[in-house]
């Protein structure tokens, strides 16, 4: 799974292309996460991800009948194109770094309903040939670090599958309900989020005890409380964002007084 302000320039991995490729890893400047305000997670991932992030749903098209189709997302911002975890020294402010971004710059590029490309994105400057870790080896084979990416992203693309069979159980039950986040911070300050979907907590509590008992067989029911407790990063999210307007506001303030 692609994200277009992630990655910018994907070309599926070539032996033949790429043989003299190197990438420049680890990755110590995460400054091209700069306008990602949200990142696909795996429901296989919610355990991780709900203790430092919020996790939401947004719709992502429909399908071949024109039944709308969910994913969810680790929110890292609250406006478009700001990635308020990316911090003013291009640390990343979480310890736990989600699949998604783990795996960068090789991504997974969807060929049909049945196919999948390994992809690597040639915008990162971390790709080059003069410095790092070789793609292939002379001979045109697979090194540790790309038969590694290729085995993480296969296991990520089941989990895909898998996490769009949750969605599409979850819409069908009618629990994905659009919702709005407001907060006041304490100096006042108003703040709005909308055009996301959450797990109605009513619709959850009055399914059926048949469909209830199905859902906590199957995992669902788990991973709806992880989702439910992950919204308690969004005043994270407020904190940070007030701090980084306020930040804003004063830097001129402080150019104009140094003059």
């Amino acid at each position: 799974m692609m994200n277009p302000n992630l990655h910018q320039q994907p070309v599926a991995l070539d032996r033949n292309d790429h043989r003299g490729l190197k990438l420049d890893l680890p990755i110590k400047d995460l400054s091209f996460t700069a306008r990602l305000n949200g990142l696909f997670v795996p429901v296989t991932e919610f355990s991780d991800v709900c203790r430092e992030y919020p996790i939401v749903f947004v719709r992502t098209g429909a399908d071949a009948q024109g039944t709308p189709e969910f994913a969810p997302i680790a929110m890292l911002g609250m406006t478009q194109n700001d990635n308020l975890y990316l911090g003013a020294d291009q640390r990343w402010r979480a310890d736990y770094v989600p699949v998604m971004l783990r795996t960068y710059p090789f991504c997974i590029g969807r060929l049909d309903d049945q196919k999948f490309a390994i992809c690597l994105d040639m915008a990162w400057p971390g790709v080059g040939k003069d410095k790092g870790l070789p793609l292939f080896t002379p001979e045109g084979e697979a090194t540790e670090l790309t038969s590694s990416a290729i085995q993480q992203l296969e296991k990520l693309e089941a989990d895909i599958q898998r996490t769009r069979a949750v969605c599409a159980t979850l819409h069908k039950l009618g629990a994905l309900k659009s919702m709005r986040f407001d907060a006041t911070t304490a100096a006042g300050r108003k703040h709005s989020v909308d055009g996301f979907f959450s797990v109605d907590v009513d619709v959850m509590q009055n399914l059926p005890d048949n469909t209830v008992g199905e859902l906590h067989r199957n995992g669902l029911l788990g991973m709806v409380q992880l989702h439910w407790a992950s919204m308690n990063g969004m005043r994270r999210l407020v904190q940070w964002q007030t701090e980084r307007l306020e930040a804003a506001a004063a830097a001129p303030a402080a150019s104009t007084a140094a003059h």
